[in-house]
């Protein structure tokens, strides 16, 4: 077997103590992380978290970094999403926490529990000014099985931001089908838990045309032709005992057209 030239064995030598250098250097405390930021938390399990996961850091280096370790330690809590980490070489890390958003609140063993858009129970989420969601069936696990309030749950996170906000309950009945209250507003009469988009920009809509004003409810099962309930007619305005006369049958609580619509 030929001998290796001095100089490729002088190159394996190095290359070998470059190695070894590195994967000392790696877990050295020259490179230790002492300094650790976590942002992106909020709720009441904001400082336990933020505590369990500096603590875990700091046995680390910022060229040694265990994203499997800082996982483990988030799984307990449902709030947390998913952790995204950056290092500030020689001793600085940040960890982002990403969250389950809540949009709703459940009632579960006597307690309300946030939940998030895909059913999930978010224990130790924040749940101040959350719209509730009435649940038929407990949940056997960390998920909502209640059909009915899944597709209630998923109406509201489809809401846009604001009037998301205004949201106070969501509900589904024989009579009225989803049914989504306003904080000083009108019901939000969806029907089915389809075509959400395009309801709640009917609804969106609506509301922000002074025809809509005093409405008790709004109508968009069908988003193309949006309708305001509980309006007073305005021809009873002009002149209510002639309109009376001329139509006994009249009533003020018929779904009003909006201006612009289809009739």
């Amino acid at each position: 077997m030929p001998r290796l030239p001095r100089w490729a064995v002088w190159v394996l030598a190095f290359t070998a103590l470059l190695i070894a250098g590195l994967l000392w250097l790696r877990d050295s405390s020259l490179v230790a992380v002492n300094k650790v930021t976590v942002v992106g938390l909020s709720g009441p399990e904001t400082a336990r978290v933020t505590r369990q996961l500096e603590t875990a850091a700091r046995d680390m280096t910022t060229l040694h970094v265990r994203g499997d370790q800082l996982r483990s330690v988030v799984e307990p809590y449902p709030v947390v999403k998913d952790i995204q980490v950056s290092t500030d070489f020689p001793h600085g890390m940040r960890i982002t926490v990403v969250e389950n958003t809540p949009v709703a609140v459940v009632t579960v063993d006597g307690a309300k529990t946030p939940v998030s858009a895909d059913g999930k129970l978010l224990r130790g989420a924040d749940q101040r000014d959350l719209p509730v969601v009435p649940l038929r069936a407990a949940p056997g696990g960390d998920r909502i099985a209640d059909k009915t309030a899944r597709a209630a749950i998923a109406a509201l996170a489809a809401a846009p931001t604001a009037l998301r906000a205004r949201a106070v309950r969501a509900s589904t009945t024989k009579q009225k089908g989803l049914t989504i209250t306003l904080s000083n507003g009108p019901e939000l009469r969806f029907g089915g838990a389809d075509r959400l988009a395009a309801k709640w920009a009917a609804a969106a809509a609506v509301l922000a045309s002074d025809d809509s004003r005093g409405a008790t409810y709004l109508d968009v099962r069908y988003p193309e032709l949006p309708a305001a309930g509980g309006l007073e007619d305005p021809a009873l305005q002009r002149d209510p005992e002639s309109v009376n006369a001329a139509d006994p049958t009249a009533s003020t609580t018929t779904p009003a057209p909006l201006a612009g619509t289809t009739p």
